[in-house]
């Protein structure tokens, strides 16, 4: 399989203006992945999400597209993908939390307004975020937590309704390093077990974030599931980085992981 110059073809992982924490018209990040070699651009900004506790918008978290601005999203990507059909693939998804309570609901909509797949991103551990729970980037000791992050993505993956697990080692733990890595063998272990691809996500190495987190990767090589690779874009110029691709590579070879290029979507 050919590989572009930065050694991906496929990318699905990418956001919008619509997620507030992202910039760029969603033509700019098309161009911007042909310009780089890609053949496949998936989309997948922050879905909505429907709350039992907020049926409204009015208090809607920051990071993620409202509802009503969902069918626009969904017709401008489709819009792109019939323009141009003859230099790129163009797949319409979103990334999503596992909320068990909201979650049907949530999908239904997606899927009524053409949505192909679902990342999963447990961004937050619950659907309490409304009431001011901290996020998965939160630094913690604290092993329950570190439980419950893995209990609610290996929830997830069971639906099978996700095509893959966004950085999996989201969850900021900074407490005992055993613990760490038996609870990183237990996720790695039930993504393989369940078919779900985990992703090494280069927004955090752009940016020099905690994650990848070597301890998760290292048990990630060793369990040898499927690993896909995500640009995670924000900006279209995300796709241009070449020092992010030679970075990731050198995790591939240093913890040996199954590097899958694309997903039947």
């Amino acid at each position: 399989m050919a590989l572009n110059k930065y050694g991906m073809i496929a990318n699905y992982h990418t956001h919008t203006r619509r997620c507030n924490h992202a910039t760029g018209e969603d033509r700019e990040y098309v161009e911007t992945a042909i310009a780089a070699g890609f053949k496949t651009l998936g989309f997948s900004d922050h879905s909505p999400y429907f709350y039992s506790s907020d049926p409204s918008d009015e208090h809607y978290p920051f990071y993620m597209m409202k509802r009503h601005e969902a069918e626009e999203y969904f017709n401008s990507v489709r819009t792109l993908r019939d323009e141009y059909k003859n230099d790129i693939e163009i797949r319409l998804g979103v990334e999503m939390e596992y909320y068990p309570r909201d979650f049907e609901r949530t999908y239904d909509l997606i899927l009524s307004l053409g949505c192909e797949y679902c990342i999963l991103g447990q961004h937050f551990l619950d659907n309490d975020i409304l009431v001011g729970r901290k996020p998965s980037s939160y630094a913690t000791e604290d092993t329950a937590r570190l439980d419950f992050y893995v209990d609610r993505c290996i929830e997830a993956m069971k639906t099978g309704k996700f095509i893959y697990l966004a950085h999996p080692d989201v969850l900021h733990f900074v407490g005992d390093a055993d613990y760490y890595a038996a609870a990183s063998r237990r996720l790695c272990e039930a993504a393989k077990a369940h078919g779900v691809p985990i992703e090494l996500n280069l927004l955090g190495i752009r940016e020099g974030r905690y994650y990848p987190n070597e301890d998760f990767w290292r048990v990630a090589g060793e369990v040898g599931g499927d690993v896909i690779l995500g640009v995670d874009a924000h900006t279209p110029e995300s796709f241009l980085d070449p020092e992010q691709y030679e970075k990731a590579n050198e995790y591939v070879g240093k913890f040996g992981l199954n590097v899958i290029h694309t997903l039947n979507v």
